[in-house]
């Protein structure tokens, strides 16, 4: 027989059918700084090959998940595991002295734990006859483990849930804040569109005025047909012109300066945005310059 020797498996590509509940957390915790800290663990494994590189436990589920605590604290110093592989020539013998380990080491924990120390003393007076099988401390206590293990992975989820739930209460509120945003922006737009209908209503009382023009003076139709708009004014008319304009409908000269300024830096491009820009500009002084600007022009 092939002498027996330990391998090294990577531990994400093993499988336990015991949970990690059943073992406490600062036991694993313990043993994981441990295996980091020594680079290994010194008791190997027992594992059974279940596929073409796959491994489950026969013996060694606490170390596992151990060795698996391990990975997740440091993952670059706990990626192998210490094991021994069943191979059809071993398989016996190895299965052999893992169930002979496991009962020494049953007999031993019962024989020298303080709970069979303590049933020794209160019981060692009385007669056998009236001596009862205890329920075992053991027994309660991996109960008791257990139920902390439950709670701490209900806690753990709990954590979860509040963090998901503050990422997606951020997301609804981007959503909300677009919504808004772009509701913003069709308001603009409905805004454009007012001022716009309002030049529209003086359009027709106009043309009758520049149809005789021009059957007077054909010369001048290029002129008249395409006039000044009132944006186009706010972008080239210089102060004094645009005072002579505008005064009438309020426009007051330090707004004309505002607007001179505001205009150096970036021409309007619409009437809301002229109004945006420019403190002291407002919407009922726009109508007027617009309602001026199209009788007089």
């Amino acid at each position: 027989m092939q002498k027996l020797s330990p391998s090294l498996v990577a531990v994400k590509k093993i499988t336990s059918t015991v949970p990690r509940a059943n073992f406490a957390d600062r036991d694993l915790e313990k043993v994981a700084q441990l295996i980091l800290e020594l680079g290994g663990l010194i008791n190997p494994i027992i594992l059974r090959r279940n596929g073409m590189d796959a491994y489950e436990i026969v013996d060694g589920d606490f170390e596992y998940h151990a060795a698996a605590k391990a990975r997740e604290i440091n993952p670059m110093k706990g990626e192998t595991i210490g094991a021994f592989i069943l191979e059809p020539e071993n398989e016996e013998l190895l299965l052999e002295q893992v169930q002979a380990l496991r009962k020494s080491a049953k007999t031993d924990n019962l024989l020298e734990s303080p709970e069979t120390e303590f049933f020794d003393e209160v019981f060692s007076s009385q007669p056998a006859d009236s001596i009862k099988t205890p329920v075992s401390f053991v027994e309660s206590s991996s109960l008791e483990q257990r139920l902390t293990n439950i709670e701490a992975q209900f806690a753990s989820q709990i954590n979860e849930l509040k963090a998901e739930y503050a990422r997606e209460k951020k997301v609804l509120a981007q959503s909300i804040q677009d919504v808004e945003n772009r509701i913003l922006e069709q308001v603009s737009l409905l805004v454009e569109a007012g001022l716009a209908n309002r030049i529209n209503q003086f359009k027709p009382e106009l043309l009758p005025e520049k149809q005789v023009v021009v059957k007077a003076i054909p010369e001048v139709e290029s002129l008249t047909s395409q006039p000044m708009s009132v944006l186009e004014a706010l972008n080239t008319l210089d102060e004094s012109k645009m005072l002579a304009n505008f005064q009438d409908a309020g426009l007051k000269s330090p707004v004309i300066k505002r607007i001179l300024k505001e205009r150096d830096v970036q021409p309007f491009v619409s009437f809301t945005t002229a109004v945006k820009r420019i403190d002291g500009l407002t919407d009922k002084t726009m109508i007027k310059m617009i309602d001026k600007w199209q009788k007089y022009s």
